[in-house]
């Protein structure tokens, strides 16, 4: 791995934008990207945008902005210019040529930060397998200049050695890494086997809404928390656990233990690489019983946001879960009003601070009656010797009382339809054997 450099890299920001797109849209999109620039430790020094009826296949945005944007990197010493749109390989060498310093597109950007996060070597996996996918058609003998020339932001990842080796020896390395990583998926959903008899919630939202705050406020853990984007990574699963008085009857009345899952945000634009990398990881979000979408309620583009976490739970496969949206720091809306008119537009929604651990008896409270209009009692008869059976019924359902007669064991059962459902199927299966 290079290192990044620990020096803040003067940079500009690039935007081109079509003739129809909305100027507000315009100037959220650079302020996204000045905060995911920020978070890999940039300094930006100026931002251009360009606003045409099409884009320039050879350098996205025209040539005259081209010869501006490199007039002012000679003028200010600047090392880094980075563009809000995906660039082509040609696009990315004819710009360097132009501009002659590093050119990244936020595809890029966003693989460097995940690169700098990645904790457990199931991230890093996941982030290098991702790289690489993003490198192999760009992959050309004029691209490993790169990595020689410049350091920092952007070269943190596959490194100098698999940039300079083939396409053959990169789809080699593309193909182990999938097979570490289909290791691990299986040993973890051997893991997840072992949680179907416990009440599985995931945290799902965007970047830097307040998850891991919200994770740690209910388990009374200490998950890593920092105040910028991507910091978690890694998926955290707790047990339900609160020292607050309020809401320990309410914890109480859950029919089993109630395991919490944090994962990782999702961005506007997420490269698709990447959420196919992560997909291992975010099948815990699949599997739940409830979604909670925890949403920043003081970002003036919160609508927006929520509108791109659904769409990425759409494409994972969890867009059908239920879900309860939770509108998270609401200790920082000054006004009032809004706070009403949120309530108004979003009756079904639950208004928070994790940081404050505000009305969390409230939210807990929602789950409570979510889950109470998903499980149900079944009574099942088993064959006396089928232990094998009676063994994963304690896996996958709550059993509330179990008779011993003479010729099969009678048992009641507590749990989701789907896993009754499940236990009903195994055992026709194992009397018509």
């Amino acid at each position: 791995m290079i290192e990044t450099s620990k020096i803040a890299e003067k940079t500009v920001l690039v935007f081109f934008a079509k003739k129809n797109e909305n100027t507000v849209k315009i100037k959220e999109s650079l302020d996204e990207l000045k905060l995911l620039s920020a978070t890999a430790g940039a300094d930006v020094v100026k931002t251009f945008y360009q606003v045409s009826d099409s884009f320039d296949s050879r350098f996205m945005i025209g040539k005259g902005k081209v010869e501006e944007i490199a007039e002012y990197v000679e003028d200010k010493n600047v090392s880094l210019v980075i563009f809000e749109n995906e660039l082509s390989y040609t696009q990315l060498r004819n710009l360097e040529q132009k501009i002659k310093c590093k050119i990244l597109d936020k595809s890029n950007l966003i693989l460097d930060i995940f690169a700098n996060n990645a904790r457990t070597a199931q991230a890093k996996l996941q982030v290098e397998l991702a790289q690489l996918e993003y490198l192999l058609p760009r992959l050309t003998r004029q691209w490993t200049h790169l990595s020689k020339q410049y350091g920092g932001i952007g070269t943190k990842g596959p490194g100098e050695t698999q940039i300079e080796t083939d396409r053959r020896l990169i789809k080699t390395k593309i193909s182990v890494l999938k097979e570490k990583l289909g290791k691990i998926d299986r040993q973890r959903k051997t893991q997840a086997l072992e949680r179907k008899n416990h009440i599985r919630l995931s945290l799902v939202g965007y970047t830097n809404a307040g998850k891991s705050t919200l994770l740690n406020l209910l388990t009374d853990s200490n998950v890593y928390v920092e105040d910028k984007l991507f910091a978690t990574l890694d998926t955290s699963t707790r047990a339900l656990k609160l020292s607050n008085e309020k809401v320990k009857k309410v914890i109480s009345r859950f029919p089993k233990k109630v395991l919490i899952s944090d994962t990782v945000g999702f961005i506007k634009n997420l490269p698709h690489n990447l959420i196919e990398s992560f997909k291992s990881t975010l099948s815990e979000v699949v599997e739940s019983d409830i979604l909670l979408h925890v949403i920043d309620a003081s970002n003036p583009n919160f609508e927006e946001q929520m509108a791109v976490v659904r769409d990425t739970l759409d494409e994972i496969g969890a867009g059908s879960r239920k879900t309860i949206n939770v509108f998270n720091k609401v200790d920082m809306l000054k006004d009032f009003e809004l706070l009403s008119h949120l309530k108004e537009m979003h009756p079904d929604g639950v208004f928070i601070s994790a940081r404050k651990g505000l009305n969390v008896e409230k939210l807990l409270g929602k789950v409570k009656e979510e889950l109470s209009s998903e499980y149900e009692e079944r009574i099942i008869k088993i064959k006396k010797e089928n232990y094998k059976l009676l063994s994963n019924i304690y896996k996958l359902a709550e059993v509330l009382d179990v008779k011993y007669l003479k010729t099969f064991t009678k048992a009641t059962l507590r749990g989701t339809k789907d896993n009754l459902d499940l236990i009903e199927k195994l055992n026709y299966a194992d009397n018509n054997h």
